[in-house]
């Protein structure tokens, strides 16, 4: 295969079946399991219904008959999540690497025109988990996107055994997540972010509304791995059963877990309750004997990486999230 990024065509996404867009989705599943630990195959399901919908905006990188790449977003109301951007790696060629991040940049550029230039979009989203950080950086600053760095952190449970000791006051009670619990643990997540850099990646934090549907996505719908009930905790108050702190715990592949949200409302932090969940979370990935467990968490966020480091986390790779407003172009 002998291609220039000026001889690939960049297409509508919503021309082609899920058959044109299979080669480069497996060869971004490699890309997951090996840089993120990641399964990603059930994303791929997902993302073949879509394709063959023919519903999905987004753009195709096409040379010949191939599709050398794509990226996609989804709309909520006023709002676009972009969901990928990716270009296929490994090609036969000297500087194939060059030339696929220079696809990547040319199909985001496409989105981002036809997000940005859509009268009904206030908002656009974007965390590009797979990618490190400043290689999309320029094309989102170019729009005029505010650009957050947030780190993959890792930790190996290799000879880690042992429940934590920690003994909760007596106004505290702990417990196993239950289902029940998604509405308060909704109300406790926008609490808990108010003015917190995450809310401006992720304005679902604002709001308890908001929130549901994040928690809803994440332990009804698999949004982030498989949901694992055993490895999530919340503390409650013992009186009044307000929930104060809570860890949910996902399995994105056969040998690594991931904590999917950490948070204590703000008049109950600095009493330890956030290391003693994150020790219970990975203890119990250790007995469902996974290797690693990982996390993402804001840069800004000093206090959380501060935690983490100090239980052997790790930063294995860090990438970016965007946010535009439009109320901020106007300006």
């Amino acid at each position: 295969m002998s291609f220039s990024s000026t001889s690939v065509e960049i297409l509508d996404l919503r021309h082609f079946s899920s058959a044109t867009l299979r080669t480069a989705l497996e060869v971004e599943s490699d890309l997951w399991r090996r840089r993120l630990r990641w399964d990603y195959q059930h994303s791929i399901k997902l993302l073949l219904q879509y394709l063959d919908s023919h519903l999905l905006p987004g753009y195709a990188a096409i040379f010949g008959d191939q599709a050398l790449g794509y990226t996609f977003c989804v709309y909520e109301d006023t709002k676009a999540v972009i969901g990928d951007v990716f270009a296929m790696e490994g090609l036969p060629e000297e500087g194939a690497a060059n030339r696929s991040l220079a696809l990547e940049q040319r199909l985001l550029t496409n989105l981002l025109e036809l997000v940005v230039n859509s009268p009904q979009i206030e908002r656009v989203e974007s965390q590009m988990l797979l990618h490190s950080f400043g290689t999309l950086e320029p094309i989102f600053l170019r729009y005029g996107f505010e650009v957050y760095r947030r780190l993959f952190m890792l930790l190996s449970l290799e000879g880690r055994w042992g429940r934590p000791r920690f003994e909760l006051p007596e106004d505290l009670e702990l417990r196993s997540w239950r289902d029940e619990e998604l509405t308060a643990a909704s109300r406790l997540i926008s609490e808990a972010y108010r003015n917190h850099p995450d809310s401006q990646i992720n304005d679902q934090y604002r709001t308890a509304h908001g929130s549901l549907r994040f928690l809803s996505n994440v332990v009804r719908y698999g949004g982030c791995g498989a949901f694992v009930p055993t490895a999530s905790f919340v503390v409650t108050e013992r009186a009044t059963g307000a929930l104060v702190a809570v860890v949910l715990g996902s399995r994105v592949s056969a040998g690594c877990g991931h904590v999917t949200q950490l948070c204590v409302h703000p008049g109950y932090r600095r009493r330890g309750l956030a290391r003693l969940l994150l020790n219970l979370s990975v203890q119990a990935f250790v007995r469902l004997g996974v290797a690693e467990v990982s996390l993402t968490v804001t840069e800004a966020n000093r206090l959380a990486i501060g935690l983490y480091e100090s239980e052997g986390f790790r930063c294995e790779h860090s990438f970016e999230a965007a946010v535009w407003l439009r109320e901020q172009q106007r300006r």
